[in-house]
């Protein structure tokens, strides 16, 4: 899930996917489920890995024709596992149907434990009837035939997010952690500013050429790209922080300085967004937070 509130780093990579099946490489092709959204751009993209004894990668949300696309495009062959990256509904929800139709594994993401009361920021949006059948931990490996999958831990845009590498041909399935079209959304209580942040720097510091994103076309050059990502986050934050040296004190308050112009239906993103930066720099004693009639107002420290 993208955060259309953040500008665009490589304007070149907007252009939308072809939503048919496309081989990418040897081992991997792409469907693209038809959920078009502002958060989604032109869908979610599943991703099959292997020839023959197959993966299915994100098998998407509950939409019957991506079902049938998915069984068509495997037509003849065996599909062995069901990876997920995320319990986000537009990537996990078709996973059990999946297992239902080809007696498959799913595999990868934990279930999502909620933090509050399951309604905030995008808490609601997680799949609640996800049921993996393993649960990959960081840095487990999982063998297919003439393929290897490594899991890398990477929270952030939502606690249980994995990436999965395939070493074969030095790439990465990126999940909503880092897509070349839109910047990803930090919701809290879930998201953690903090943790993408340093999931950013892990993914940064492998050696992949290639990242297959949950949405969009691929990320290249990505060492560079997520150098730009961070960097782009640390600007909003010193954007916050001048908003708070100038007077500024609530989310609201904040959203209209720090993002002007901002199209009114993208404000709550934008205010998620805000909320999981003040929470950051609370953790590192750098802003304070004050519940006061109702509201929460922060300030420098």
């Amino acid at each position: 899930m993208a955060d259309e509130t953040e500008p665009d780093l490589f304007a070149g990579a907007r252009q939308p996917p072809p939503r048919e099946l496309t081989r990418l490489s040897p081992l991997v092709r792409r469907l693209i489920a038809p959920n078009a959204s502002p958060f989604t751009f032109n869908g979610t993209c599943t991703y099959i890995v292997g020839r023959g004894a197959v993966a299915v990668l994100d098998p998407g949300p509950g939409e019957d024709s991506h079902l049938a696309a998915i069984l068509s495009a495997v037509a003849g062959e065996t599909v062995e596992t069901i990876l997920v990256t995320h319990t986000h509904r537009d990537h996990s929800v078709l996973a059990g149907r999946l297992r239902e139709a080809t007696g498959a594994k799913i595999v990868g993401a934990e279930p999502f434990e909620p933090k509050g009361d399951g309604t905030d920021g995008l808490d609601s949006s997680h799949d609640r009837a996800y049921a993996p059948d393993v649960v990959l931990g960081d840095g487990e490996r999982f063998g297919g035939r003439g393929f290897t999958l490594e899991s890398v831990a990477t929270p952030g845009h939502c606690s249980n997010h994995l990436c999965f590498a395939l070493l074969e041909e030095e790439a990465l399935f990126s999940g909503d952690h880092v897509m070349a079209w839109s910047t990803s959304v930090v919701a809290p209580p879930d998201g953690s500013m903090g943790a993408y942040m340093a999931s950013l720097d892990k993914v940064r510091a492998r050696k992949e050429r290639v990242y297959w994103p949950g949405h969009g076309g691929p990320v290249v050059e990505p060492q560079r790209y997520v150098r730009a990502l961070a960097h782009h986050r640390r600007q909003r934050e010193a954007s916050i922080l001048t908003a708070l040296h100038n007077g500024a004190a609530t989310i609201p308050d904040l959203v209209a300085r720090v993002y002007v112009g901002l199209d009114p239906k993208l404000t709550r993103a934008a205010g998620l967004s805000t909320r999981a930066h003040l929470e950051d720099l609370g953790e590192r004693g750098v802003v304070a937070a004050e519940a006061t009639e109702g509201e929460t107002r922060y300030r420098r420290l």
